[in-house]
């Protein structure tokens, strides 16, 4: 998440991956590779990240999407595992290998 969230905010404020290292004082390889989930910066790093793009440090590292579209992702989730329940019982039922319900007799 921290490097997807990296990549974006940076060439959201139009900077390449050397203007970062530049103004964070690192080497634009070091950049590349955090980038790439290759290495990780220290804390340190991540402050001056983060002060370098003009954003809070969180924002490094939460999931990017919106609250509609994490709704819409569980929504999705939930409907495919319902529909899945749902024909695994249907199919269970008509190949025979649920129980029939018991008949109580009733006698007069």
């Amino acid at each position: 998440m921290f490097a997807y969230n990296l990549k974006e905010k940076r060439r959201n404020r139009g900077f390449s991956q050397a203007q970062l290292a530049e103004k964070v004082e690192v080497s634009t390889h070091h950049i590349g590779m955090i980038e790439i989930a290759r290495d990780f910066p220290t804390l340190d790093l991540v402050e001056r990240i983060a002060g370098a793009l003009d954003i809070e440090i969180y924002e490094l590292f939460v999931n990017p999407l919106s609250a509609h579209e994490e709704l819409e992702r569980l929504y999705q989730t939930v409907a495919n595992d319902i529909e899945r329940v749902v024909t695994e019982a249907v199919e269970k039922a008509l190949s025979g290998k649920c129980k029939k319900p018991s008949t109580v007799s009733q006698k007069p």
